[in-house]
């Protein structure tokens, strides 16, 4: 015998069975299996970024540091800027990074996810060294800018100061022109 189709759309739309009628065994598997799923997508996600990428083909340019080349790749955009030198297991002497922002302001670096001891360099626009600071890895601890600049060069730590570029010091070539 058919169901007529009223009946069929009856049974289509009628509400959902009453919760208070559901055995406890099924609403405690209910909420045993939603709870998997959010450890599960929990775990997922803190395991995807313990496999992060190391990002080796941004742009690159050359600046002289004193007499010194530095071989540093542009990290230009908010997700190149995010990503920086972490989960990089090597760094040359003469290789870095070099940050650029839209506009000169305080910039703060930490090291979460980067492997590697790391010094920075926060440059005014004219190239000008404003201060380093040495950077351990693996650390949340904020490395600051003492005043607003729009240039951040990361380089191996110690290369800086073993090739005497500090405060007042100057960097050219790449944005910062010639001398």
């Amino acid at each position: 015998m058919k169901a007529s189709r009223p009946a069929l759309l009856q049974n289509l739309t009628r509400r959902p069975f009453p919760q208070h009628l559901v055995p406890a065994s099924r609403r405690l598997a209910g909420l045993a299996l939603c709870f998997v799923l959010a450890l599960c997508i929990g775990l997922f996600s803190r395991y995807s970024q313990a496999q992060g990428v190391a990002q080796r083909d941004l742009p690159r340019t050359t600046l002289n540091a004193g007499m010194y080349l530095v071989h540093a790749q542009v990290a230009s955009t908010p997700e190149q800027r995010a990503t920086g030198l972490m989960y990089r297991t090597d760094l040359r002497d003469n290789e870095g990074m070099l940050f650029i922002f839209e506009k000169a302001q305080m910039q703060c670096f930490w090291m979460k996810n980067t492997l590697i001891p790391l010094t920075a360099a926060f440059i005014a626009d004219d190239g000008t060294v404003v201060n380093t600071v040495d950077m351990q890895p693996r650390t949340t601890n904020s490395h600051c800018s003492t005043k607003p600049v729009r240039y951040v060069l990361e380089v191996r730590q110690g290369w800086l100061a073993q090739h005497g570029i500090g405060p007042g010091k100057r960097i050219t070539g790449g944005p910062f022109g010639k001398n």
